[in-house]
């Protein structure tokens, strides 16, 4: 079980507009012990969505989904998904009031395609939204926002908190080094070594030259109590190969 990211929208690909999601992601992850497992970024085209989704629905994985799921002809999000599942597409009776509240407080007059924007597959549950009201769906482990990062960010942090929370691991850790003067190859047996011995924590290696400097971003992630003891063979053997870290 992991956690995935589908980023949906040409603007992204085209480069007219920069994903900001897989961040936001990142960053609401990390202080509850959480890291993304895989992104994927798709055209608003409806074969490729709704092969994915097809896909995405057979596994395992939480998976959030940002974009498509406006009123316009170019949000195919949800009737993908309601096709993925070979569901109907119904009106949400929270969403529907919802919307209208939305209507009322910016006395906004509602259009049957603005309808569309809460017709959620068969069953799905409402995500809220805190910027504008008109909310996401949440349907067999999948979580849809809108493509604004400034909606997406608050709702996502709502699923993790209200419908995710068991997953929250408050011992995970990730703790690093940076070796000085040191090449892959020269301390990838300690790597071996650490990898062997602590099969269930996740190790990195990153190198780099900084002002002419080789140096390699060395640490491991997972458990706090294992980190802490492969953290310090980590650092015994850096040393005793005379390189110094800091």
């Amino acid at each position: 079980m992991g956690i995935g990211l589908i980023v949906i929208g040409d603007e992204i690909l085209s480069g007219r507009r920069t994903d900001k999601h897989l961040g936001n992601l990142i960053n609401l992850l990390k202080p509850r012990g959480l890291v993304l497992s895989w992104v994927k970024i798709l055209s608003d085209d409806r074969e490729l969505l709704l092969n994915t989704f097809k896909d995405s629905f057979k596994g395992a994985d939480y998976v959030f989904s940002t974009g498509g799921i406006g009123s316009t002809p170019d949000d195919l999000t949800r009737g993908v998904v309601a096709q993925a599942l070979g569901l109907p597409l119904v009106q949400h009776p929270v969403g529907v009031q919802l919307l209208e509240e939305f209507a009322r407080d910016h006395n906004r007059e509602l259009l049957p395609h603005h309808y569309q924007m809460i017709e959620f597959p068969d069953g799905a549950d409402v995500i809220p939204n805190a910027v504008n009201k008109i909310p996401g769906f949440a349907i067999n482990n999948h979580f849809f926002t809108p493509g604004f990062p400034s909606m997406a960010e608050s709702m996502m942090e709502w699923v993790l908190d209200n419908k995710l929370s068991h997953l929250v691991d408050k011992n995970y850790v990730e703790k690093n080094i940076l070796v000085i003067g040191a090449i892959e190859s020269a301390v990838t047996p300690l790597m071996e070594e650490l990898v062997s011995k602590y099969p269930e924590l996740k190790l990195f290696s990153l190198p780099m030259v900084v002002g002419g400097t080789r140096k390699i971003e060395l640490g491991l992630k997972g458990n706090a109590e294992k980190v802490s003891l492969a953290m310090n063979e980590l650092i015994a053997g850096v040393t005793a190969m005379g390189y110094e870290y800091e």
